[in-house]
């Protein structure tokens, strides 16, 4: 089903991108990494990743909060594996403050890489997407894509309009054999959220155990992680054939966080 595909996946060097361009690969797909690594690192994720799934794994440092830095990943695919077929955009950047005194930069960094990122590469990629006749845009929101918290002005608004630009696209393509669809999870496990659990626990003098249920999980109502490896399945479904009738949707994968 997937076996001689091409996918972009933004952020893939590690956490929830890595997870899905792993799973990617186990279906066949050849892969596009994209993140800021170090270059013996790199070299170690392409040949495991390839060596392991008998795929073709080519590799971008591409700067996504620059219009050229995503024109030229999109550009790499294209000549790597002569397609671009399936894209994930999931690269992102988080701060938080209060509005008044949010970081003017921070604003403006977090609205490229989080938002205007997705934008240029889906503007790259659907030519490519036209020309072969299929196409799977997988956008990865977040539950505050769908509901907000305080404190994250740029990333909500970042992600509501990564979600309201998935329902364009999807409209757009509707009579195509392309789907455009936002996968919107809760707090995944992820090394960057251990480095959180271990941070809030010094700053609320609490054990991590309480960190976990009552600060991080807060909102969450089964009380555990998302796993990265249930993100990436996910991802795979709707990057699928069998997902055809798909598009246009936030799927939540949160707990029931977004059901309150």
């Amino acid at each position: 089903m997937f076996k001689g595909r091409a996918a972009i996946v933004t952020g893939s060097t590690s956490g929830i991108g890595h997870g899905i361009a792993e799973a990617l690969a186990r279906e066949g797909v050849n892969i596009v990494l994209n993140g800021i690594e170090k270059p013996e690192q790199i070299g170690e994720l392409k040949d495991k990743l390839a060596g392991e799934n008998k795929v073709k794994v080519a590799y971008s440092n591409a700067n996504l909060m620059t219009r050229e830095g995503a024109e030229s990943l999109v550009a790499l695919c294209a000549e790597s594996f002569g397609s671009v077929d399936i894209l994930v955009n999931n690269a992102g950047i988080q701060h938080v403050a209060p509005v008044d005194e949010f970081p003017p930069e921070k604003w403006d960094a977090i609205l490229a890489l989080n938002l205007s990122a997705a934008f240029h590469t889906i503007r790259m990629a659907l030519p490519f997407m036209k020309k072969n006749g299929y196409g799977r845009i997988v956008n990865i929101a977040s539950a505050h894509g769908l509901v907000a918290s305080p404190f994250k002005s740029a990333y909500v608004a970042a992600k509501h309009g990564l979600v309201g630009l998935t329902k364009v696209v999807a409209l757009e393509t509707a009579e195509l054999p392309i789907t455009c669809n936002a996968i919107c999870p809760g707090y995944v496990w992820t090394p960057l959220v251990e480095k959180q659990i271990g941070d809030q626990a010094k700053a609320h003098g609490i054990p991590r155990e309480r960190v976990i249920r009552e600060v991080i999980l807060e909102p969450q109502p089964d009380k555990r992680f998302v796993k990265v490896e249930e993100v990436a399945a996910l991802a795979v479904y709707l990057a699928s054939e069998a997902a055809a009738p798909v598009t246009g949707t936030a799927v939540s994968i949160d707990g029931g966080w977004t059901a309150r």
